[in-house]
């Protein structure tokens, strides 16, 4: 087997959710709602299905789909991009993360890491040759530390990816990290691959800017959205990457020997939610950020110490600080086995072990699993016993 992957184990989200199946536990673990998404846009689907056509669409992506994105990220993050020249569809967000990676790194380069780490990263960047320098962002803020990043910069560069909103730590960058990440990025003739699948997740006061319109990056940006994040349908896999001409024509030239192509009627479906968008997802996140309100007050009436979370599906839980004795590993596997509720803890987003024990809650949930979870929360609490 390839050396990258073969000592690989199931990723923490498919053991946390196998486990909760297992066990008849609370999911709180893996990001998915509970929900299945807007209806109009299923029977937007269905109806593509039936009429079709249901062949191969352009390796690029349907001309409606494109030209939807590009006016979406026109009217909402003044990006001024051509659906012609600047976009490409993907089955997922991952799969454009992975093509981006193969169409930018050659084996030796460097590849800058922010962790916490989405997971998918260091492997993806590791099968492409590259290797990767981490800078570590630190709770309550997970601010960047600017000599820690100069001193991650060296000849070998190529690429630095970002996260915004972060995934696990629900923090949104702002506009000094960004400028701080653009500047070096520019200074080092590198490329930024910014992974903004949250960018539609985000509550107020936060505001989500986009490195493509940091002065200086949009022809140096690979930008990747996530329709399955913004309209609550994490299953249908469909991911888009917006970048300059030159990257776009790298970028698809990957894409093409991964996935090729995405299927045709939900690339129909999002092109018509992307069109009607505006009240669909200022809807999504006043309900979502009542969900992650409602999850933080219980949290805290429980006695456990809630970290802020300005986007994302998700909040953190400092279990030092709620009295915890025990590693955010030991914490999450004890808790969906003897208390029947899942998480996923922190460490599963950093190649060594972090310095803080906190675990991932999604909020994506009804008030009835969010009560229920906590409930249990607290009960796994209580059986690992607490300090002073």
């Amino acid at each position: 087997m390839n050396p990258v992957f073969s000592g690989l184990g199931e990723t923490v989200f498919d053991v946390m959710s196998g486990l909760a199946r297992e066990t008849g536990a609370i999911n709180l673990g893996q990001g998915f709602p509970e929900w299945d998404g807007p209806e109009d846009l299923r029977a937007r689907a269905a109806q593509a299905v039936m009429e079709g056509p249901n062949q191969y669409p352009p390796m690029r992506g349907l001309p409606e789909l494109r030209s939807a994105i590009a006016d979406h990220y026109n009217t909402t993050q003044s990006l001024d991009l051509d659906w012609r020249r600047n976009i490409t569809v993907t089955s997922g967000a991952t799969e454009a993360l992975a093509a981006a990676l193969l169409a930018v790194l050659s084996p030796g380069d460097e590849v800058i890491l922010f962790e916490p780490a989405y997971d998918s990263y260091l492997p993806m960047l590791r099968r492409a040759g590259a290797e990767a320098r981490f800078v570590r962002l630190r709770p309550p803020s997970w601010k960047v530390d600017t000599q820690r990043l100069l001193d991650a910069f060296s000849s070998k560069t190529r690429v630095v990816i970002i996260n915004t909103p972060l995934n696990p730590s629900a923090s949104v960058m702002d506009e000094e990290d960004l400028s701080l990440i653009a500047r070096l990025c520019i200074e080092n003739d590198c490329i930024c691959i910014s992974d903004e699948v949250w960018e539609e997740c985000v509550f107020g006061p936060a505001v989500h800017r986009s490195m493509m319109g940091m002065p200086g990056m949009r022809d140096r940006t690979i930008k990747i959205g996530s329709a399955g994040k913004m309209f609550s349908m994490t299953g249908w896999k469909v991911g888009f990457a917006c970048a300059g001409p030159e990257l776009t024509e790298a970028f698809a030239r990957a894409h093409q020997f991964l996935t090729f192509t995405t299927p045709p009627m939900l690339q129909t479906a999002v092109a018509f939610g992307l069109q009607t968008a505006a009240d669909r997802l200022s809807a999504m996140r006043g309900r979502l950020q009542g969900l992650r309100d409602t999850l933080t007050r219980r949290l805290s009436e429980e006695g456990f110490h809630v970290l802020p979370a300005a986007g994302t599906y998700f909040l953190s839980v400092d279990l030092a600080r709620s009295g915890v004795r025990a590693s955010c590993a030991e914490f999450a596997f004890r808790a969906v086995k003897e208390a029947g509720v899942a998480t996923i803890p922190f460490s599963a987003f950093y190649a060594s072990p972090p310095e803080d024990a906190l675990v991932r809650l999604c909020f994506a949930k009804s008030e009835q699993t969010l009560e229920e979870g906590v409930r249990r929360l607290a009960i796994a609490r209580n059986l690992m016993g607490t300090s002073g």
